[in-house]
């Protein structure tokens, strides 16, 4: 499975690209009716040309970078996947109940993290230790809120509530809450001394 940190990197690098494109298209367009006196009309088959190439890249770029993205062959298979262990985790005024800490995650192996809210909408989001985010989901009460996720290197992870809970919700972190082990690749901007 593709690391978040490297398939986001070559999105933004692609979608800039495009988007650059795009503003090229709006840039000629202000540029032209902006002239003094009298403009020769722009050729329809040129501007049509340049509308239908920033379409195909765009509707292109999604087609080849769906499967690219981690979650989505999982969500796409989930029905024929088992998962090598489910995690409980509770939400209740402002706090996170784990049914087990650490939740340790051998590599590569399906696990679900079921996420149930008593009270609030709140979020589940698993962090490296540089803070950067490897997956999340939004924890709605009376509902079933589960993840499935496969970590594919070694680390020691936080979890953190990611959405916005009242002023209480910024304090929901539990440190070390995720060790992945097994792997034969470290994640580095995960990595924990002493764990």
């Amino acid at each position: 499975m593709a690391d978040s940190v490297d398939v986001l990197s070559t999105l933004k690098l692609v979608y800039t690209i495009y988007a650059l494109a795009v503003i090229s298209l709006i840039a000629w367009y202000a540029y032209r009716i902006t002239q003094r006196g009298e403009v020769k009309p722009a050729k329809k088959a040129i501007f049509w040309t340049y509308v239908t190439v920033l379409i195909t890249m765009g509707t292109g770029l999604h087609f080849l970078t769906f499967n690219l993205v981690p979650w989505v062959p999982m969500d796409l298979d989930r029905a024929n996947i088992k998962s090598e262990k489910t995690f409980k985790i509770i939400y209740k005024d402002h706090v996170i109940t784990l049914d087990e800490k650490p939740m340790r995650v051998p590599c590569n192996k399906y696990v679900i993290f079921d996420a149930y809210s008593e009270d609030l909408t709140y979020g589940f989001g698993i962090f490296r230790q540089d803070h950067s985010l490897v997956t999340q989901m939004q924890v709605v009460p009376g509902n079933g809120n589960d993840l499935m996720w496969k970590f594919g290197k070694n680390g020691t992870y936080y979890i953190r509530s990611t959405e916005y809970s009242g002023p209480k919700g910024t304090q929901m972190i539990v440190q070390d809450a995720v060790i992945v082990s097994g792997c034969q690749e470290d994640d580095t901007k995960s990595m924990k001394k002493g764990i």
